[in-house]
């Protein structure tokens, strides 16, 4: 996890455990993540930097220095050998994460930019800014192939599906949009929230999408079914990220009130083999898109409620919290050997 108290702290999900809080930023952490293979965390910062973490309590660390304003995002490739920046300097920066140095910068943006991600096979990147555009840049000749403007505000988190075909984008005008990047179409496009939305995660399945909102809820859409299905309460105040483990099986939540929330998923006890017939040409990446995979541009919940259950761990479920565990402050003692 990171926070504006400018720590990372890395926490042991068994109860009974250490945690060990990072040193090194000089401002607020805005972005961590780990590397597809756990062995590298990547961070940004309002301190104009990326810093590289081998997570460990030698205070390993490398500092990428090349912005000029505040770092928004940080996101690893496929293959964990590149991380791609987004900064208030209306840049975008790919880096090498073995010789820790800049590759590429992409310029297009007239605005501050508040993500970026690589998609699943590592070819594109797709970014967001406060000048209303969702670009997807082509990472072979560093140009960009494609723009998305549908917005009254401007998204502010961009996430693609796992298969890679869609991307999906959260918006401070309260709404989440799916776009189809093989035809450039708008295919789902949901309002649910009654404020700003700050993340989005997919489920590994690519069937559910989870949300994250100012309104201070979380709540989960079933996009085969394009519906809302649960809305979660337990944060005081806005909720900031939120984010699927590797197998689905749990999400964790992040919010203005300094608790981040794990939750168990289950959801997703539909029978597969019919969520995957349903789901095929979606999923079958070779196929040319389906005229029925173009969903209507109008949002959809407007002419009636949506049906979903709603979750407040208040009152449904026993106190889970976990006692604070002992923490080991970590300092940067050394810089990563390549």
């Amino acid at each position: 996890t990171c926070s504006v108290d400018r720590f990372l702290i890395l926490w042991k999900l068994r109860t009974e455990c250490r945690a060990y809080r990072f040193v090194g930023h000089a401002e607020a952490v805005t972005s961590v993540e780990f590397s597809p293979d756990g062995q590298v965390l990547a961070s940004a910062s309002q301190d104009h930097t990326v810093r590289l973490w081998i997570p460990c309590i030698h205070g390993e660390t490398s500092v990428l220095q090349g912005h000029t304003a505040s770092v928004r995002s940080v996101s690893f490739s496929h293959d964990g050998c590149s991380v791609v920046s987004a900064s208030n300097d209306k840049l975008i920066k790919v880096w090498s994460v073995c010789y820790q140095r800049l590759l590429f910068t992409l310029f297009q943006h007239t605005g501050w930019v508040r993500c970026a991600k690589f998609s699943p096979d590592g070819r594109i990147i797709a970014s967001c800014g406060e000048d209303k555009y969702v670009n997807i840049w082509d990472t072979r000749n560093k140009t960009c192939v494609n723009s998305f403007s549908d917005y009254e505000g401007f998204a502010t988190f961009v996430a693609f599906n796992p298969s890679g075909t869609c991307i999906a984008s959260a918006g401070s005008d309260n709404t989440v949009k799916l776009w189809d990047i093989r035809t450039n179409k708008l295919l789902q496009h949901f309002i649910v929230h009654r404020a700003g939305v700050n993340c989005i995660s997919f489920h590994p399945s690519g069937n559910y999408l989870i949300t994250a909102s100012t309104d201070g809820t979380v709540k989960i859409l079933d996009l085969l079914g394009e519906r809302l299905i649960y809305t979660l309460h337990g944060h005081k105040g806005p909720v900031l990220c939120v984010a699927f483990s590797k197998g689905g099986e749990k999400f964790a939540s992040g919010g203005m009130d300094a608790q981040v929330l794990l939750w168990k998923t289950n959801f997703d006890t539909l029978d597969y083999k019919e969520v995957l017939k349903h789901n095929f040409r979606r999923t079958h990446i070779d196929d040319p898109p389906h005229l029925l995979d173009i969903y209507p541009r109008s949002p959809h919940f407007h002419d009636e409620k949506p049906m979903s259950v709603e979750v407040n761990p208040t009152f449904d479920v026993p106190d889970k919290r976990t006692p604070d565990p002992i923490v080991i402050e970590i300092r940067p003692s050394s810089s990563i050997s390549t």
